[in-house]
Parts: structure tokens; sequence; C-alpha cells
């Protein structure tokens, strides 16, 4: 495929927000896991939580869309000069010719959740949302993609991508898409998603919570950690404007259609979607630097992408998953370890995989523990959703 150039990337997460809170927590190996506080009757876990959300205040045109969801997304849009790279693309191809497309999983689910808790009965004793809530934009999967096109006033295709965890990888793909096909020049991607009490219940319902800090890859894995983030990217033609270091190269994308919340055993639709994204990059396995893998630290999915991963790529790849830094984000966490993947690329540093100390023996040579530090050209992101939504992502140095 034709790269794209990437004139700004972003993420907030637990570890703070922007990229150099991103950096020096990475850098120095500190997580920001914390006990969970979530909720009146917390589980008993450890949960990557966004400090500050509840503070933020959104401007007075905004406040129709105002829930913690979207008080994430506008916290992440100010950031590492996200606004201003809007600005350039807009002031070359106008407002119309910017497309937006968000990534989430469960958007504002936790309003809906509280409007719930809060119900109130009409005349007729019809139970109804409270009055501060009774807004329908919030109360749909739209609600961010809708929140973003408020926030930046931009006027292209707007999209809302919800396929479980593979969201905000699966928005670089449909950027790809719009933009090839001529239907906009430039692009707004990114993810948000905060925790709500379906999350922590529903994965703990399915008994994939761990009461400690998550283990990617470690023999003594339990379970995974869930976390929220927000992030960003802004994408634009090459050739429409001036050239960037950075660029999206590749992508692939598969479905499992083996299980609805397993991956197929085999790994054969992670398999499928690494190579796709190798073939439409021009690369080969071996030119990949860094890998950062889905990882979720769940028994299962743990071994079954490393065993994929081993099928491909050279034991010399470094790979790793940092959900240890930043909990599971779920419908963000393609675009948040996308940032990762280009930090990888722009400072060299290679993020080992944190809390973790006893490699399982099923996983191939390729997975690192350990923080490394070495200039590499392509780096890749594994985002892979329940039901089997795979996607892979190459991103390179332009030249």
């Amino acid at each position: 495929m034709a790269p794209l150039n990437i004139l700004a990337h972003s993420a907030t997460t637990a570890l703070g927000a922007g990229l150099e809170a991103q950096r020096s927590a990475l850098r120095e190996r500190r997580s920001g896991l914390r006990r969970n506080d979530f909720g009146l009757d917390p589980l008993e876990c450890w949960i990557g939580r966004v400090t500050g959300v509840e503070e933020v205040e959104l401007p007075a045109h905004l406040l129709s869309h105002r829930c913690r969801n979207n008080a994430l997304a506008w916290l992440a849009l100010q950031q590492d000069d996200i606004k201003e790279a809007i600005s350039q693309v807009v002031a070359r191809h106008g407002t119309q010719r910017v497309a937006i497309v968000m990534g989430t999983s469960t958007s504002s689910i936790g309003a809906t959740e509280l409007a719930y808790t809060r119900l109130e009965t009409d005349s007729h004793g019809v139970p109804q949302f409270p009055q501060d809530l009774r807004r329908e934009r919030i109360h749909s999967p739209h609600s961010v993609g809708d929140f973003v096109r408020a926030a930046t006033g931009l006027q292209g295709p707007c999209i809302t991508v919800a396929t479980a965890c593979s969201s905000s990888a699966k928005v670089f793909a449909q950027a790809a898409r719009l933009i090839h096909a001529g239907l906009a020049d430039a692009a707004l991607v990114g993810g948000v998603d905060t925790l709500c009490g379906s999350v922590l219940y529903g994965f703990n319902s399915l008994q994939l919570i761990a009461p400690t800090p998550c283990q990617p890859f470690d023999v003594r894995r339990v379970g995974l950690s869930l976390g929220e983030a927000g992030g960003y990217a802004v994408l634009e033609r090459c050739g429409a404007g001036p050239d960037t270091a950075l660029q999206l190269q590749g992508y692939g994308e598969s479905s499992d259609a083996h299980h609805m919340s397993a991956p197929h055993p085999e790994g054969l639709g992670a398999r499928m979607a690494m190579q796709a994204a190798l073939q439409r990059a021009g690369i080969s396995a071996a030119d990949v630097g860094y890998l950062n893998l889905h990882g979720t630290s769940t028994p299962a999915n743990d071994s079954i992408e490393a065993g994929a991963v081993a099928t491909l790529f050279p034991a010399s790849l470094h790979a790793s998953s940092t959900k240890g830094w930043t909990g599971h984000t779920l419908g963000a966490a393609g675009i948040v370890e996308s940032v990762f993947a280009l930090l990888a690329l722009s400072d060299g540093l290679l993020p080992g995989t944190l809390n973790s100390e006893q490699p399982d023996p099923a996983c191939g040579p390729q997975i690192h523990f350990d923080n490394a530090q070495t200039e590499i050209r392509h780096a890749m992101n594994n985002s892979f959703g329940f039901g089997g939504n795979n996607c892979s992502l190459v991103f390179g140095k332009a030249g």
C-alpha cells in the first residue's frame, strides 16, 4: 500500500497525559496499575485508571456530550500538538476532506449504567432516566465519534469502530481505505475507553481478571488487569503536505470465526493478520525491529499469540506486551500500543514486559521481559478482539 504520513500521535493512560508521560514510565519501568478503587463495591483486582478525568471541564458548546468517556476523549485531544496537526490538514484540504475514525469497546456505557442506578418515574409511573442524563447522544456506541466531530469541527466521514479490543487498531486500516479510495485526504484516528461496571464484572464473570497486577507471558499468569485510555494520531496522504519521519506502512485484518471469546487454538487468524500487514508494507518478518503484542496475560491467549509469532518471525525479534504498564485498555489498546510502537521507532526504546519474570516455556525466544535500546526501522502492533477480530499494523521510518 502507499504509506501514510503520521503528523502527530499521542496517548493518555494511567501513566499520565501525553507522550512524555508514556516515554518516561516505559524507560523507568514504572507501572500505572493500582488497586481497584472503581465503583461502589470494587472488585479485588488492579486497574490502570487515568487521573484527573473527573476534573475535566468541557467547553459550553460540548456540554450535551458530557460523560466520563468524552471527558477522557477531550483530555487526550489536548496533548502533543494533535489539535495543531488537525489545523494543518484542515488548512490544506478543508474540513470536509478530513475524516474521523474512532475506536471504542464500551463507549459511554458508564453514563448509561449511572442513569439506570438513578431511574425516576414520570407522572404515569413509567421509569425514565434522570434529567441530567436524558441525553440520547451519549447512550450509543457512536457517542465518542459524535463527540470528537463536535469537538474538532471536522466534517468529513465520521465513523466509530467497535470491534472489541481491536477497535482502535482497525481505525488505521479504515482511515487508510478512506484516503486511498479518494474519500478523504487526511484523517484523525483514535480510541477511547473508560472503566465501567459492565467491563469489570463482565470480564470477572469469564474468570479472566487477575487479583494481582497482570504478568503477560509469565508462566504464573492467571489473568488480565483492566485499564482505560485515550489517544489519537493524524494521518495524511503522502505528497499532500510536508513529509514526516514516521508512517503507517501496512495493515492486516482477519476474523477467526472460531469462538465468541476464545482465539483460534492455532492462532490462525492472528497469523493471517500479521502476514497481511507485512505484505502490504512490502517487508519481510526479519525487517521488523519491535512487535507490541496483544499479550493480555490470560493463560490461553498469550501462548497462542506467542506461537503464531514464532511461526513467522526469527528468534532475534524483540516482542513484548506493555499491558503491565497500562492495563488492558480494551477499545483504546490499539491506539495506545501503536503509540508505543511509534516511540520505539522514534526513540529506539523497545519496551520489555513489566511484572513478568519467569518465562513460559510454551512461548518462543521472541518474547522479551527486559527493555532494550536500539535503532529500528519498522515496528508492528497486534490488537486482537473477542470473536477472533484481529488487526496488525506496520509502522516505519520514511525513506
